[in-house]
């Protein structure tokens, strides 16, 4: 249970910095093909509760579902949905929208398609049921409720997946490991601090080189990296609310504005401002 709570909390502040959030766009009888376009920063959540479905992913590999089933395609992919015409699938079907301008690392750290027998995830069973109700009854409020029952599904997902290490390597996975996991919930509370891989590593009881290599292999970039892309990420956060960027750069650890405008430009190929103006 305390490993579980520690998830949670991990999971809150990923969120805080990464919105998302979802659109449904289809509920109903699937009849025929359904062909989902590669949409930039843009997921996909398809919910099976009856009827039979062959999924088609853009390699052309096939997966068939005929029970009540969660497929979750966390990154941009095309893919194909295949009803079923003597048994047609019923579905909730809903974009899943990062609010970033750039890559998002909840859906990088996650495998390219994630699918759940209902029946073997009771949290996600007992939320579906209630967004099935509201998707297929002509209730008022009903488009409002089904897309906030949808952002609290994922939520759920993102539990799951958490508590289940269903990753290999990314921001998820590290905040699954119980030593890594240390150091990137304080470089996310502190990314003023100024971050030595001596500090890090000792926060998390290793050798310099045991937490470089560690870091590293399940992260999927060195410690200094992430400290910068961290960074980035808080600074374009700020600036989207109209702070200078002298004022953002003392925010995330750098001396001046010349300062962050050097890594900003570096990291993105332009500057702060030139960032905000094109993401306005």
């Amino acid at each position: 249970m305390v490993a579980e709570r520690i998830n949670m909390d991990q999971l809150s502040i990923i969120l805080k910095r990464f919105s998302m959030n979802t659109e449904v766009f289809f509920t109903g009888n699937l009849c025929g093909i359904s062909h989902f376009d590669k949409q930039l920063n843009q997921g996909h959540l398809h919910l099976l509760q009856s009827g039979e479905l062959t999924l088609i992913d853009e390699q052309g590999k096939s997966l068939r579902f005929n029970k009540p089933t969660v497929l979750f395609i966390p990154s941009p992919h095309t893919h194909r949905i295949v009803g079923d015409p003597d048994n047609p699938p019923k579905l909730v079907c809903a974009n899943v929208i990062y609010n970033e301008a750039t890559s998002n690392p909840i859906a990088e750290a996650l495998p390219t398609l994630l699918h759940f027998n209902l029946d073997d995830c009771p949290k996600i069973k007992q939320t579906s049921l209630g967004l099935f109700e509201e998707a297929f009854e002509n209730r008022c409020g009903r488009l409002p409720m089904i897309n906030a029952l949808t952002d609290i599904f994922i939520i759920y997902i993102l539990r799951h997946v958490l508590s289940n290490n269903i990753m290999d390597h990314g921001l998820l996975a590290g905040l699954s490991h119980p030593h890594l996991s240390k150091v990137l919930l304080a470089i996310q509370e502190a990314p003023e601090r100024q971050w030595g891989l001596d500090d890090m590593a000792e926060m998390a009881l290793m050798s310099r080189s045991k937490f470089s290599e560690l870091f590293k292999r399940i992260v999927g970039q060195s410690p200094g990296d992430y400290v910068i892309d961290w960074r980035i990420i808080v600074a374009k956060t700020l600036l989207k609310q109209n702070k200078s960027v002298a004022l953002v750069a003392n925010a995330v650890g750098y001396e001046d504005g010349s300062a962050l405008a050097r890594v900003f430009r570096k990291k993105q190929g332009m500057s702060p401002k030139q960032w905000l103006e094109k993401n306005k």
